[in-house]
């Protein structure tokens, strides 16, 4: 946090608008844009496990009768059906995959997803 600049004479003063950082989250942000529906959760971290969690909430608990979801997602690195695996094992995961589609953004695009716009 920075002290006002001093003004000078005939001037205002001026404020920097740096503060102070009191940590991060990490946003999970999940919507059905043409429903009208989202769900935002909060952690601390952004694991693969973090993230197979909050799909399996998505599948289980918001969609259970669902045949398919489709999920589109960013590039990151944990965005991808084999941490389902890595996380819950092969069993709990064919399970999930069965029902699951993710289609990624494109890779050098110039444009926002969703969940960036909210």
């Amino acid at each position: 946090i920075r002290d006002p600049h001093p003004a000078k004479p005939g001037q205002v003063k001026r404020v920097d608008n740096e503060y102070k950082r009191n940590g991060t989250a990490q946003l999970f942000i999940f919507t059905a844009a043409l429903a009208g529906w989202r769900r935002v959760s909060v952690r601390e971290r952004r694991t693969a496990a973090d993230w197979v969690e909050e799909v399996r909430v998505l599948l289980d608990e918001v969609y259970p009768l669902a045949k398919r979801v489709i999920l589109v997602c960013d590039k990151l690195n944990t965005h991808s059906l084999s941490s389902l695996s890595k996380t819950f094992g092969a069993k709990k995961a064919e399970r999930l995959c069965s029902r699951l589609e993710i289609v990624h953004t494109p890779k050098h695009g110039s444009w926002l997803n969703i969940a960036e716009i909210e």
